[in-house]
């Protein structure tokens, strides 16, 4: 009986192995994540729609409002990037993380950046959309700050080129830049970075 016991408990480790390495082998076959079967995602930008304009106004705080307290505020201007997001490999990956700069023509005005995570099928693209806030103030002061020579350049002024971005871009009438972009992806213990720029329309 002893005898017997024995040799029951060596028949299960045997076919425990063989389980084991068998599912290993199988994982191997089946592509899992590698850092030499890792392919990149392709990050493309498929839109980009105004989601909400106000039109142009820009108010001094030495201006009394009808109501509230005077300050220096500008025009909102909200727009939506819309991004493909293809995975080139045989197994999912997770996107973690999406940032960029976003220039009207040759001028930086914002960086933006999304952590709403998502799963990408292996061979499927999804989509993702990521928004952006700008306003007459802030988009002042950043020209004030980093495009002095530029605008001198352009033969024009501040508040000309505000203006017109803001007039243009709800009827997609000037060039929007992607810049810099990089979208962190996950796949088993790789992390790795693709990188991305566009221009809209």
């Amino acid at each position: 009986m002893k005898r017997k016991s024995i040799l029951l408990a060596c028949l299960v480790l045997i076919v425990s192995g063989a389980f084991l390495t068998g599912c290993a082998g199988f994982h191997f076959l089946s592509g899992g994540p590698s850092a030499k079967n890792f392919k990149k995602p392709h990050v493309t930008l498929e839109s980009v729609e105004v989601s909400h304009s106000f039109g142009y106004w820009y108010f001094s705080k030495k201006v009394k409002p009808t109501k509230g307290n005077p300050d220096n505020v500008g025009a909102p201007l909200e727009l939506a990037f819309v991004f493909n997001v293809e995975n080139l490999n045989s197994y999912p990956v997770l996107l973690e993380d999406i940032k960029f700069t976003i220039a009207f023509e040759e001028f930086d005005l914002n960086t933006v950046n999304s952590t709403a995570t998502q799963w990408i099928p292996p061979g499927k693209t999804n989509q993702i959309m990521v928004p952006a806030h700008f306003d007459v103030r802030q988009s002042l002061l950043s020209l004030l700050v980093t495009g002095g020579f530029k605008l001198k350049a352009k033969k024009t002024n501040v508040w000309a080129q505000l203006e017109k971005w803001w007039t243009d871009i709800p009827n997609y009438a000037t060039p929007i830049y992607v810049k810099g972009g990089a979208a962190i992806f996950q796949a088993g213990d790789l992390s790795e970075v693709a990188t991305f720029d566009a221009v809209f329309p």
